[in-house]
């Protein structure tokens, strides 16, 4: 590091696995913390070792239940009451990113609240992956900086060596993502048209695009029950695709996602480990992003520009 700035990393409780991953190339020790809970449900948190003028980075995604950013907004007011120099969340699942405009009367923005919330609770830098709309960094009044996990990604579909590649999307709101990836690939585009009666299930869906005797790669942010991949999955195969396989940033894989996964034409389905898996699934593969966060933290700290960490 290029000053004498002390730099510490802390973890909330669901992204531990995440935050030992990151100080591993860091050369930095987790830092001591302790989080009591209470009979009905509270809980506090303390630092146990001092952080008085440190840069102090907070690993935690916001991934339900709501206690990961509660507890999140206790570790930002306990660093900041301690004299932190600089306070940076680093999450790498940004919840409740799916409501982040007025798409109908009377409805909350949760983006832009959550914004809100970590602003006035006191960091100073935000670095987050895969925000569910590029828009939400403009919520905040101060640096975001926004990785992609295409970092990750796309080696490991080169790594593949798939003949007849197409990258396709389960929704045409993902066509911007599947673009860009299939220019980086060279190769074709295939977008799905869906229509929702009710959030969390598909009514109908439209291929558009050829993927006969194609082996194609579904792109997506995030997975949520996973109707939608699989249905898109099982259409293509219906159509003449020789493979789908799937790729989504973020495993929120909420129940019955594992079941439709294994029951589905899939091959795989590849994340990042933003979100923990703790499911039985042969078909789930996670990437570690911990290294890429590593490094960005490395330059944050350094002051070094991190544009070289984007592929795309």
């Amino acid at each position: 590091m290029n000053d004498n700035t002390p730099v510490m990393v802390f973890s909330g409780t669901s992204s531990k696995y995440l935050a030992e991953k990151i100080c591993e190339p860091l050369g930095h020790p987790l830092g001591k913390m302790n989080i009591t809970h209470f009979a009905d449900g509270e809980f506090s948190v303390s630092y146990e070792e001092s952080i008085r003028g440190a840069y102090v980075f907070l690993v935690q995604s916001t991934f339900p239940n709501s206690d990961n950013l509660m507890e999140l907004l206790l570790m930002i007011d306990a660093a900041k009451r301690a004299s932190a120099k600089s306070i940076i969340a680093v999450i790498p699942y940004f919840g409740w990113a799916r409501q982040d405009r007025k798409d109908k009367p009377r409805v909350s923005i949760g983006a832009k609240l959550v914004a809100d919330l970590l602003s006035v609770a006191g960091i100073d830098r935000l670095i987050t992956m895969d925000l569910h709309a590029d828009q939400i960094q403009g919520f905040f009044n101060i640096p975001v900086d926004h990785l992609y996990a295409s970092a990750v990604f796309l080696p490991y579909i080169q790594s593949l060596n798939l003949p007849n590649l197409v990258i396709a999307t389960p929704d045409v709101g993902g066509s911007k993502r599947a673009s860009t990836f299939s220019k980086y690939l060279g190769v074709p585009l295939v977008l799905c048209n869906k229509s929702r009666e009710k959030v969390n299930e598909v009514s109908s869906m439209q291929i558009i695009g050829d993927v006969v005797d194609k082996n194609v790669v579904l792109v997506d942010d995030i997975v949520d029950t996973a109707g939608t991949i699989t249905k898109a999955a099982n259409i293509m195969l219906e159509a003449g695709a020789t493979s789908v396989r799937a790729i989504a940033s973020h495993c929120v894989m909420s129940d019955p996602a594992s079941l439709r996964v294994k029951e589905s034409g899939l091959t795989e389905i590849v994340f990042t480990d933003s979100i923990p898996y703790h499911k039985n699934c042969a078909k789930v593969k996670q990437l570690s992003i911990a290294d890429m966060f590593a490094e960005t933290i490395r330059r944050v700290v350094t002051n070094e520009s991190i544009s070289s960490q984007y592929i795309i």
